[in-house]
């Protein structure tokens, strides 16, 4: 499931620190992704943001006080724990991560952690003093090995003036984290290299030849690898995309780079996924300086690049091998081409020249084709879903 997050019931707990703001911008964020959402607050984080917020956002009431006229139904943490997926804390602070480690259940929160068994995420936010304190180390220690995920926080200036770490995590790494925790960890123990993007080979020092490429789809394939446990090496050509959370990130521009950084992981790898659009020409001879228009009186000359599908084709020992094509005639003929001449596993292939497939689009429509002579067509899909599909088809493949 490339969006661990739709129609999940998650459960929000936001405790008191000046970080509870952003627990209103996770929330939103929450929302948006399809996930139905219950607030838990303790009394000190109705200092900081009104349940009103909360509720209004969410759609449900807000849970903030163990009795009451508001809290009617006596087994509300028995009822809420068994219809949750998961659990995510933010801010968690040092309080309520040492009462959590001891088992302590006084309040609405406490006392719901303590009947939950889905997945809880725990998002430290506090003071760096308080947060480098042996006792709060020790605490969250203790919930990790009660396997609890702890996300570390970052570190930077905070609100009290200090620097260091004790700094809320911004919300997508919160919500990356959480879809993780959802996933079917089918791929852990898996070593996955994976090459996005397109490579620059430069002319001069202003002027490079290259592809439209976006890197998207590889990039996909990297965030959607590691949710499902895999270790994950991406080695990415130029893109305007950030880094994806988790994963070991090789920034390269020519293909002679990638081919370097490609053959210095592919030992250590057990799949391979070969996304990257790498340019197969490149200058003959670099120009040192800026080519005026009537300065260049021959044609360009072109030499090859490397051939990094070929090469690892051609050196396999064991792993996986995907290869892409993007075409813009007979698909299937020259995909199935490059399938054999390149010693591939897999090949997903599709037809370029859509505004809802192939570079730039957060969409794709492709056809896989496999060794042993099958086809398959696939609708237009987003990214994130097709990663998911070619994972799944590369588990079966193994």
């Amino acid at each position: 499931m490339a969006n661990p997050l739709k129609d999940r019931q998650i459960v929000l707990g936001v405790c008191g620190g000046i970080a509870a703001y952003k627990a209103v911008e996770l929330l939103r964020t929450l929302v948006k992704s399809g996930s139905q959402i219950r607030v838990i607050m303790t009394g000190s984080a109705q200092e900081f943001v009104g349940p009103l917020t909360f509720e209004a956002l969410s759609g449900h009431p807000v849970w903030t006080r163990m009795f009451g006229r508001q809290e009617d139904a006596p087994f509300r943490h028995i009822e809420w724990a068994d219809k949750a997926d998961a659990v995510v804390i933010a801010p968690a602070t040092a309080n309520i991560i040492g009462k959590m480690a001891y088992g302590i259940a006084d309040d609405p929160l406490t006392t719901f952690v303590l009947s939950v068994r889905a997945p809880i995420l725990v998002c430290p936010s506090m003071n760096v003093r308080m947060y480098e304190n042996r006792v709060v180390q020790d605490n969250m220690v203790r919930l990790e090995q009660a396997g609890i995920k702890v996300l570390r926080p970052e570190t930077g200036s905070l609100a009290c003036g200090h620097e260091g770490p004790g700094r809320l995590p911004n919300v997508e790494t919160i919500a990356e984290d959480l879809r993780s925790l959802l996933c079917t960890y089918n791929l852990a123990g898996e070593r996955i290299l994976i090459t996005a993007g397109p490579t620059q080979e430069p002319i001069d020092p202003v002027r490079f030849i290259s592809n439209p490429s976006s890197g998207k789809m590889g990039h996909a394939i990297a965030r959607v690898a590691r949710r499902r446990g895999a270790e994950v090496v991406l080695i990415s050509g130029p893109t305007a995309l950030p880094d994806p959370q988790g994963v070991k990130v090789i920034r390269v521009s020519t293909a002679e780079e990638m081919f370097k950084a490609v053959m210095d992981h592919v030992e250590q790898t057990t799949i391979i996924v070969k996304a990257a659009a790498v340019s197969d020409w490149r200058s003959a001879g670099l120009f040192e300086h800026k080519v005026k228009k009537d300065q260049m009186a021959q044609p360009l000359r072109l030499e090859q690049t490397p051939d990094i599908l070929k090469a690892l084709g051609e050196n396999k020992t064991g792993q996986i091998l995907v290869g892409f094509a993007a075409e813009t005639q007979n698909l299937r003929e020259n995909a199935c081409a490059k399938l054999t001449a390149k010693n591939l596993d897999l090949i997903v292939a599709n037809l370029i020249g859509r505004a809802d497939s192939g570079f730039g689009s957060d969409t794709n429509q492709v056809t896989l084709f496999y060794r042993d002579g099958r086809a398959e067509d696939l609708p237009v899909m987003d990214k994130e879903d097709l990663a998911d599909i070619i994972l799944d088809r590369v588990l079966e493949i193994k």
